[in-house]
């Protein structure tokens, strides 16, 4: 989707204007991929803009840091704060996507990271629905990919890590080209892993079933996390088990999230018509609720709300 300007982006403890946001060329994350990045969301609510879960986030931006060994030169306070001051100062009152990312700058060249220093920048945009609304109201089709998800031991699938992402840019690429929405990748044995950048959940009698994330190579999701909350909440048993992706075909719903996402229910994987092809049941009730929670509609989840002003 399209980027939309704003007024400014935040670097390294300045807000720079939009279009000086600049980096050299030979700066080394560019060059190897070694770098870490976050997705957020804010929303209007009823007191103002909100940032969906955003010390949730700046937390696994540092923890992605550490398990790569980048050394950020700010606490999760100071990025907390200094995503805040962002979304006001480009008043985004009425929502906002927020993309912090931690990368090593100009002045090392090589293989060995650890002499680069570290840089870090916080940009926002307004920056509709990833999936469509379309998808978002009626489901979307996937396709499982001819490219397996990362091996936790050849990289750290925990991590949200920058160059990581051209496994899963192949795949969209090809679930695009091939006419379809999304794809979803498997694990290296085989076992369904997430989506390109979604954690898939299917609904199988009754329950909610979700991939084990370290163990299929997924990344534990913040917005996963805040659906099962809901769901039990909602009364609805939610479990982590391995899934192949026959149970897919044959879920009798099924569903994605993620921050950009949001929550998307699936209607096709290739070519199997999931349920009766449109959303259930239990995804319509968990989608309803995560879109009332992140605009401040339900007091039980007000605290997964940091407002900006």
């Amino acid at each position: 989707m399209p980027i939309t300007p704003t007024d400014t982006i935040w670097m390294d403890g300045e807000l720079v204007p939009w279009d000086q946001a600049r980096i050299h060329v030979l700066t080394h994350t560019l060059h190897y991929g070694t770098g870490v990045f976050e997705g957020i969301r804010a929303y209007p609510t009823g007191r103002g803009v909100a940032v969906f879960r955003l010390t949730d986030h700046i937390d696994r931006l540092l923890t992605s840091a550490k398990i790569l060994l980048l050394d950020v030169p700010y606490t999760s306070e100071e990025l907390v704060a200094a995503t805040k001051e962002l979304v006001r100062s480009n008043d985004l009152a009425q929502g906002c996507y927020i993309r912090p990312l931690v990368y090593l700058g100009y002045g090392e060249m090589g293989l060995n990271p650890l002499p680069c220093t570290v840089n870090v920048s916080i940009a926002a945009w307004p920056w509709g629905t990833y999936l469509g609304d379309e998808g978002v109201a009626n489901g979307i089709r996937l396709k499982v990919s001819s490219w397996r998800r990362h091996d936790p031991n050849a990289v750290p699938t925990a991590a949200k890590g920058t160059g990581m992402y051209m496994n899963s840019s192949l795949a969209k690429v090809e679930a695009i080209k091939a006419g379809y929405d999304e794809a979803v990748l498997l694990a290296p044995d085989g076992h369904v892993a997430e989506c390109t950048g979604e954690n898939i959940f299917i609904v199988r009698r009754g329950r909610i079933v979700t991939p084990p994330t370290s163990d299929a190579g997924a990344l534990a999701g913040i917005t996963q996390d805040s659906v099962q909350t809901i769901a039990r909440d909602l009364g609805v048993e939610v479990v982590y088990e391995p899934l192949v992706r026959t149970d897919l075909y044959t879920a009798d719903e099924a569903f994605l999230t993620g921050t950009a996402a949001e929550v998307v229910p699936i209607r096709e994987v290739d070519d199997r018509t999931v349920g009766d092809g449109r959303p259930g049941p239990v995804t319509t009730q968990v989608q309803q609720t995560y879109f009332g929670a992140v605009r401040g509609e339900i007091d039980r989840y007000k605290d997964w709300l940091e407002h900006a002003e």
